[in-house]
């Protein structure tokens, strides 16, 4: 019986810290700060980018291939799957 009752208080303690932990975690997934940041820095953000897809191209243009491919694939699943809901 004791170690039952051991279990259970360490389940109870470990259920605890997990509530704690994703109360923490909270604070650095908010959407809203990442949603400030991009929309402060939108412009720095879409050159840099711009900049590594001219750096791929030149490098490799196989992954750009890939990148558009996958890319088309996941935008003709959302269509599919936006058909079927809407039936």
């Amino acid at each position: 019986m004791e170690n039952i009752d051991e279990i259970k208080n360490e389940n109870l303690l470990l259920k605890n810290r997990i509530t704690e932990l994703e109360e923490r975690l909270k604070k650095y997934t908010s959407g809203n700060n990442h949603k400030k940041y991009y929309e402060k820095n939108k412009e720095k953000i879409m050159e840099s980018s711009a900049q590594y897809l001219s750096k791929l191209k030149e490098e490799n243009p196989e992954k750009i291939k890939e990148y558009r491919r996958r890319a088309y694939l996941k935008m003709k699943e959302k269509a599919e799957q936006k058909k079927t809901e809407s039936i």
